[in-house]
């Protein structure tokens, strides 16, 4: 089972892949491939994705029994200990220094509102 998802991605290439698998949903293709198919199609949508990201989730032989690949996100995949986990950055603080004044629970102990 291959299964590929685009985000603001051109209708060209969503034309594409419909030659190869079905559109269940809009940008979200399912299908039955063979691996050199599926590496084939994962080549042509990290050539004419644009500005949209991609990702590529497919059956192997593994603990989780899948694995997947991601061009262009900001979430990014990570080996750990044999499993497949996705990492989140964290938003980094534009200052290091804690947000001034009082709180609103604060406000509210202080004056009864």
């Amino acid at each position: 089972m291959t299964v590929i998802i685009l985000t603001n991605c051109p209708p060209g290439l969503r034309g594409f892949l419909t030659r190869w698998l079905l559109e269940v949903s809009p940008g979200v293709f399912l299908g039955s491939t063979s691996a050199r198919i599926r590496d084939l199609l994962w080549d042509e949508v990290q050539t004419y994705r644009d500005k949209g990201r991609a990702l590529l989730a497919y059956q192997t032989d593994t603990e989780q029994g899948f694995t997947f690949r991601t061009h262009e996100h900001a979430w990014e995949p990570v080996d750990h200990e044999g499993l497949t986990l996705i990492h989140r950055p964290t938003r980094k603080r534009t200052t290091g220094l804690p947000k001034q004044g009082w709180s609103n629970a604060a406000k509210r102990r202080r004056f009864g509102n």
